[in-house]
């Protein structure tokens, strides 16, 4: 049947109108696919989504790099396909076991040969290994290289559902959030938490929930703390009092029901988000630790999995930990509180002081579980649903059902613990101002790095009226709509600017009330006056 094909034909001899549907095809799903991105950040730019807006600008460049792996692999296709090594070494570390016949795809793979005998290569065919003539084997073969790049590009197309996903369950289970959140306005709060009562630590709904015998030993605490995560991971006591500590170490008397927390949270979860939606180069050094791994006998898919669900049970129980920790420092203070119980926040509650250290673990669970479904889905496609990489269907139950029960343990109970325990460190995170503060800060900072630079230039002083505002001057020109917010943050992050104002303004009051009467007094010298100007 061999003989019947005929050689693959070049654009010398392909019809242009088959060419140029093939081109116009790309293109118009290109363009599709770019102008559905460009409505999306429309959409979260109408919202005000700034930190997902970013994100999005993340996957872009995720995109990019893609492409030029892309153009990479073809451009090199042959280079690498005609290096040739020993058998010997080239069956060592094999996927599948040596002799295995390759199980049929959906598809059938032509094999062409060009005249003279030498073989022809294309991306998308199989054709033959040149370095079998010399009694060797291709480092990686042609057909190798184009599986390689379709599994690349799965990978990363899995990697950006799976934080999207992740990001979307957490939101859901944060949802509850915003009553509790709305609760601290009503006068039942206020009355049930009057800061004149006094009580026994651990008779308030917190020390009762983390203040028990067994709070007394470490590991008991990591026990229970390790299956508190799957009952009530976050409470409502849990919220109010880690929300009340918040404000208390870094938020001016009288915040209690001004402060919105759980919008504070959920901006800087999206912070948050611009990291993991990235792959990093540590990640994609893992990614190919992970493919070495995938030697015939190592069985890789099955104790891989039990790492990222480690790593994930791991966090949650920290998380828990440090909650119960904030608990028993309120009981070392002492057995009397008045009012809510008062958490003290610390970055010595987290491993080597770092909270970021956290968000790094999650974002090495989702990658590597992606990577899990990304390879079963990539092997599924190029060489059958039962093959040598899951050869019984047990292994594809066990791998899909990981994968599936690490990615919701991971978005619903351990994403949003994170994003209330991180709070808890020694220092705000930039979401605590909004989307107009923050631009308004920024503004001010490039004016104010651009005067300076003008001054090196210049011996004289600028006039005052070019000097860059202060950032309380262009908060109210950047956010007319909301002047009661901007109030209470120019009231509250610039005290001392507003007391050097009021203070100016005072002594100028002054000076015009002492004026009229000056020319009732008897005139003054000049050495007298001038104290009194400066």
């Amino acid at each position: 049947m061999a003989e019947e094909y005929e050689k693959e034909r070049t654009l010398e001899y392909t019809s242009t109108w088959a060419v140029a549907i093939v081109c116009f095809v790309i293109l118009a799903i290109s363009i599709l696919l770019e102008h559905a991105i460009h409505l999306f950040e429309k959409f979260l730019k109408r919202k005000r989504r700034v930190a997902l807006v970013e994100a999005l600008e993340k996957v872009k460049s995720e995109l990019m790099l893609l492409g030029f792996i892309s153009l990479l692999l073809t451009v090199l296709q042959g280079p690498i396909s005609n290096i040739c090594v020993p058998r010997k070494v080239a069956s060592s570390w094999l996927p599948c076991k040596e002799g295995l016949e390759a199980k049929k795809s959906g598809r059938r793979l032509l094999e062409f040969s060009e005249f003279g005998g030498v073989i022809r290569r294309s991306l998308a065919t199989k054709g033959y290994d040149n370095c079998t003539g010399k009694g060797e084997y291709a480092f990686v073969t042609a057909y190798g290289i184009h599986q390689l790049h379709i599994f690349i590009f799965v990978l990363a197309i899995f990697h950006v559902l799976y934080c999207l996903t992740t990001l979307a369950l957490g939101n859901i289970k944060m949802r509850r959030w915003e009553a509790w959140e709305k609760e601290t306005k009503t006068h039942e709060y206020k009355y049930f938490n009057d800061p004149e009562r006094f009580r026994y630590t651990r008779e308030t709904s917190f020390g009762q929930r983390h203040l028990s015998f067994w709070s007394r030993w470490k590991i008991s605490v990591w026990i229970v703390c390790f299956f508190r995560q799957f009952f009530g991971s976050v409470t409502k006591v849990d919220y109010l009092t880690l929300r009340h500590g918040f404000i208390k170490a870094h938020l001016p008397p009288g915040s209690e029901t001004k402060f919105d927390f759980q919008d504070y949270i959920q901006r800087s979860l999206e912070d948050d988000f611009k990291v993991v939606v990235g792959i990093s180069p540590i990640i994609w050094f893992s990614a190919v630790l992970f493919l070495l791994t995938n030697s015939h006998g190592w069985r890789s898919y099955i104790w891989l999995p039990f790492i990222t669900l480690f790593i994930v049970l791991l966090v949650g129980t920290k998380l828990q930990v440090i909650i119960t920790k904030l608990g028993l420092r309120i009981q070392e203070r002492g057995n009397i509180v008045q009012g809510i119980p008062v958490v003290q926040p610390g970055d010595e509650l987290f491993w080597f002081g770092r909270p970021r250290l956290l968000l790094l673990l999650i974002h090495f669970v989702l990658f590597q579980n992606a990577f899990q479904l990304a390879f079963f889905a990539w092997g599924t496609y190029s060489f059958g649903l039962k093959n040598c990489f899951h050869e019984r269907t047990a292994d594809i139950i066990f791998r899909v059902s990981m994968g599936v029960f690490i990615q919701v343990l991971c978005s619903y109970v351990t994403l949003p613990l994170y994003a209330l325990v991180t709070q808890m460190g020694s220092t705000m995170k930039p979401a605590i101002f909004n989307d107009h503060v923050a631009t308004a800060i920024k503004h001010w900072h490039t004016t104010a790095k651009k005067h300076t630079k003008q001054s090196h230039h210049s011996n004289a002083d600028p006039p005052f009226s070019s000097r860059p505002a202060t950032p309380a001057h262009l908060l109210q020109t950047y956010n007319h709509r909301s002047e009661e917010s901007l109030h209470e943050i120019e009231s509250d992050r610039w005290p001392q600017l507003e007391m050097t104002n009021e203070s100016s303004h005072d002594r100028s009051d002054v000076v015009e009330e002492e004026q009229p009467d000056l020319p009732n007094q008897p005139s003054m010298p000049p050495q007298a006056t001038a104290p009194h100007a400066r």
